[in-house]
C-alpha cells in the first residue's frame, strides 16, 4: 500500500467584519512517485502553487484581491521554502515506508504542523470586498401553513461572512426562516438563499437586510408583490388602452365634422 506525506502549515485569524476564524493554509504534499505539490490556500480557495518543473511560482488569486500577487509574496522566500520542504517531505516518506516494514502501530500519514505567519495577506484580504447582487422571488410555501414563501438570493459576494435578515413593516422577523450556508461558486465569489414562509397581508412591507463588509450600512431590499414583469404588463396594457381610446375619439370627431359639412338637396 502507497502512503503520501501531507505537512500542513496553518494559520487561523479573524477579519475585523468577521466572527469567524479564516484558514490559511500551506501545503507540500510528495509521494512514493517522487511527485511533489506544494501550494497556498486560504477558506480552501487556491492562492498559488509550485511548479517544480518549470521552477516558478504560479498565482491563481483573482485580480480583485490583488494585481500583482508576487510583490506580497516576495518576501516569504516561496520557492526556496518549497524546495526545503520537498527534501523534508520526501525524508518523512522513506520514514513511513520504514515504518510499514515493521510498524509499531497505526500512525496516520499526515502530520500537521502548526505555525504563525504574516498577518499581512490577511488583512489585504479582510480590506478587499465585493459587493453582492440580491434578488427576491416568490413561491409556493409546499407542506406549510403558509400560503408563500419569499426567497432573498445573495450572489457573487467577497468576503464569504455575511448577515441576511428579514423585516416585516420594520420589524425584525425570526420564525418560519431558514437559510442555506455561505456557498462557494469556487472562484472565490460566495452566494447565500434566505427562506421565508408567510402568508400575504394587504399593506404589509417585507424587506430583505443584507449586511456585508462591502456595504457601508446594511442594505434593504423591498419585496414587490405584483413584480416587474406584471408591471411591464399592466404598462403595456394600459397603453393599448389609451392608444385605443385615442383612435375611437379621433375617428368619432372625424365622422362628426364630415357629417356636418354635406348639404342635403331635394329631389322633386
Amino acid at each position: 500500500m502507497k502512503r503520501s506525506a501531507l505537512i500542513i502549515l496553518m494559520i487561523n485569524s479573524l477579519c475585523a467584519f468577521s466572527q469567524i476564524p479564516n484558514e490559511f493554509d500551506y501545503v507540500v504534499g510528495c509521494s512514493e512517485n517522487e511527485t511533489t505539490e506544494a501550494q497556498y490556500e486560504f477558506n480552501g480557495d487556491e492562492l498559488l502553487y509550485v511548479d517544480f518543473d518549470r521552477k516558478e511560482i504560479v498565482y491563481t488569486v483573482p485580480r480583485f484581491v490583488i494585481d500583482d500577487p508576487s510583490k506580497l509574496f516576495d518576501h516569504m522566500k516561496v520557492f526556496q521554502n518549497a524546495k526545503k520542504n520537498k527534501v523534508a517531505c520526501s525524508v518523512i516518506l522513506t520514514l513511513f515506508k520504514a515504518e510499514e516494514k515493521s510498524p509499531p502501530e497505526e500512525k496516520d500519514a499526515t502530520m500537521p504542523v502548526h505555525s504563525f505567519f504574516s498577518l499581512l495577506f490577511l488583512l489585504l484580504l479582510c480590506s478587499r470586498a465585493v459587493e453582492p447582487s440580491v434578488r427576491l422571488k416568490s413561491a409556493n410555501a409546499a407542506g406549510s401553513t403558509h400560503q408563500s414563501m419569499l426567497i432573498c438570493s445573495v450572489y457573487g459576494f467577497y468576503p464569504k461572512d455575511i448577515r441576511v435578515t428579514w423585516q416585516k413593516n420594520g420589524n425584525n422577523v425570526t420564525s418560519d426562516v431558514t437559510s442555506t450556508e455561505e456557498l462557494s461558486n469556487g472562484n472565490w465569489l460566495y452566494q447565500i438563499h434566505s427562506y421565508l414562509e408567510f402568508t400575504p397581508k394587504t399593506g404589509e412591507k417585507i424587506t430583505c437586510m443584507v449586511e456585508h463588509a462591502s456595504l457601508t450600512e446594511p442594505k434593504l431590499y423591498e419585496w414587490d408583490p405584483i413584480g416587474q414583469s406584471q408591471r411591464n404588463k399592466i404598462a403595456v396594457g394600459t397603453a393599448g388602452l389609451v392608444l385605443g381610446l385615442v383612435f375611437s375619439v379621433t375617428g368619432l370627431i372625424y365622422y362628426k365634422k364630415k357629417h356636418v359639412g354635406r348639404i342635403l338637396v331635394p329631389t322633386s
